[in-house]
């Protein structure tokens, strides 16, 4: 009997070490039904959505000591921003002046520049709204800045965000196989951030005008028995075949 008590003794932390090993394996295979009976959504795209919002476009155009007007690398800037005004551009366009600095006529001559080189990107000065803003500290740098708003593809919330633990705080939850809230955003960010239209993330444009005559002659070809495909012959040499000529 002695013999007996000693051996179940011995074999209960095998057993307890079994079962937990098991428990282990089967919270690594949840499945989707599990997942989705939890707090955090399993797709990313729910959890983190690209939807569609005005937000405000800004260029600061920087003023000079002097004035004089613009440099060539703003004038740049300004004329590309007033392309971008007119392709996604809704409503005015805003331009904010600092006032109560030393640089007040310096900053008259950078806005009579920047009336330019909108011009030369295709806007008209009748578009272009002055509004002014006080400076803090006159020893800083103070633009002018201009502003319009335009449809965007963004996040409803920023990244970086961590509601719960993910570290081993719950065995319930860590066990899970659930993604923590975090995963997926910056991706999800960075795509909308990319898209250069972002209606397209809504509907897919028309499609062009099909090309009658090349069709046509595939469907000649195809009734003749002949190859409907395009072979393309290069007439001019090649850039390797000159090279080790000599």
């Amino acid at each position: 009997m002695m013999a007996r008590s000693l051996k179940k003794t011995r074999l209960r932390p095998a057993g307890l070490v079994t079962v937990l090993l098991a428990t282990t394996l089967l919270g690594a295979c949840a499945g989707k039904g599990d997942l989705a009976n939890s707090g955090i959504p399993v797709d990313v795209r729910e959890r983190h959505p690209i939807v569609l919002r005005d937000a405000p476009r800004s260029l600061d155009v920087f003023v000079g000591r002097s004035g004089g007007g613009l440099d060539s690398r703003q004038a740049e800037d300004v004329a590309e921003f007033a392309q971008e005004y007119r392709r996604s551009g809704r409503g005015g366009l805003v331009a904010q002046v600092p006032t109560g600095s030393r640089r007040e006529m310096a900053a008259h001559d950078t806005l009579n520049g920047i009336r330019s080189a909108l011009a030369r990107g295709g806007v008209s000065g009748q578009a272009l709204s002055v509004r002014t803003y006080p400076v803090a500290d006159p020893n800083l740098a103070s633009p002018i800045r201009l502003t319009f708003a335009s449809l965007q593809a963004r996040l409803p919330h920023d990244c970086g965000q961590w509601p719960s633990d993910t570290g081993v705080s719950s065995f319930k939850e860590d066990m899970s196989n659930e993604p923590y809230w975090n995963f997926g955003c910056s991706s999800q960010a960075t795509l909308a951030a990319q898209v250069a239209d972002p209606i397209d993330l809504v509907r897919s444009r028309s499609e062009g005008r099909p090309d009658i005559a090349k069709r046509m002659g595939a469907i000649a070809k195809i009734r003749d028995g002949k190859d409907p495909s395009t072979q393309y012959r290069q007439e001019t040499p090649q850039i390797n075949s000159t090279v080790g000529g000599r």
